[in-house]
């Protein structure tokens, strides 16, 4: 899918025909819309990183001035999928006429980008402006799932606490992966942009500077949330499996206890139907004198339990 945007009076509205300071947003390209981007002068390898869902955030630069930006953004998969949370790559190509960005999947980052009540100030005719806007609204969007994330931890927590049940606990194995990838993608968006606050891309205009600064602090702030959010997750797994586990040991306690109680009458009703001469045997009272030997012993058996708390 290729759309092409441009910031007329009336906000960012849709073009037909790519022209200079117009924004190309690709997802998933066929063969034919590759070929009709390269025309632009884009490298191919430049769309095929973008396109590698494995790809590693990091910038490239070519001898014609076309700049690739390639970062990790955040994107939903559904509650039903193993895992929930997870990270795709974006690239974001500037060259001399227009803005790319080009993507595996559609992703809230784009969408939220093509609301016009989103940004008000989006202009495409501001490349580096546009560029920072979509580094911001990133981390933004990081931030916004971790918060979602963190609600349904909350509502599993409760749902464990009522109910210890292996779903549960493979639900919240379930985000804590999606905190691992997203762990692993802020710190590579980090380096990156640790990386353009080195050049001198962002620096000609103040507003720009800024605005960089805003980005590299939200997405500190996203790797703060998301090391505290995983940190917790993980402490409350580990005290779940404890609790699990303790519960195992106190069902198995209380059934040795009640064997061994039980085993009392069977040992003494053993011993006294055997076919030899035993204590007892002429007494007409014999049957109720063995079953209350047997109930006094188990009973005493039963106190020392309670006494030890083995009950």
């Amino acid at each position: 899918m290729l759309e092409i945007f441009k910031t007329t009076s009336q906000g960012l509205e849709r073009q037909d025909e790519i022209s200079a300071g117009c924004w190309i947003n690709v997802i998933n390209p066929s063969k034919e819309e590759i070929t009709r981007i390269e025309n632009l002068d884009v490298p191919l390898d430049f769309i095929t990183y973008s396109l590698d869902i494995d790809e590693r955030p990091r910038t490239e630069r070519e001898d014609n001035g076309t700049l690739l930006i390639l970062l990790r953004i955040p994107y939903f998969a559904g509650k039903d999928v193993d895992v929930p949370y997870t990270t795709v790559p974006l690239g974001i190509i500037l060259t001399n006429d227009c803005i790319i960005t080009i993507g595996k999947v559609k992703n809230e980052v784009i969408n939220k980008l093509t609301s016009t009540k989103a940004i008000r100030d989006l202009s495409t005719r501001k490349r580096n402006r546009f560029v920072l806007r979509i580094l911001l609204l990133t981390a933004t969007t990081y931030l916004a799932y971790l918060h979602d994330i963190n609600k349904t931890v909350d509502i599993l927590e409760d749902q464990l606490t009522l109910s210890m049940k292996n779903i549960h606990v493979l639900e919240l194995l379930k985000y804590q992966k999606s905190l691992v990838y997203f762990t692993t993608a802020l710190k590579s968006n980090e380096l990156m942009l640790e990386r353009l606050q080195r050049t001198q891309i962002f620096q000609m205009f103040e507003e720009d500077k800024d605005l960089l600064d805003d980005v590299i602090i939200e997405n500190q702030q996203a790797m703060e949330m998301t090391s505290i959010y995983s940190n917790i997750l993980s402490s409350m797994m580990d005290a779940f499996a404890s609790i699990i586990s303790n519960n195992l040991n106190v069902v198995m306690k209380f059934l040795a206890s009640i064997t061994i109680v039980l085993s009392i009458p069977a040992i003494l009703t053993g011993y006294f139907g055997m076919n030899v001469a035993l204590p007892f045997q002429s007494n007409p009272y014999a049957y109720m004198i063995i079953i209350g030997i047997g109930l006094a012993i188990s009973a005493l058996v039963v106190y020392i339990f309670i006494r030890r708390d083995w009950f």
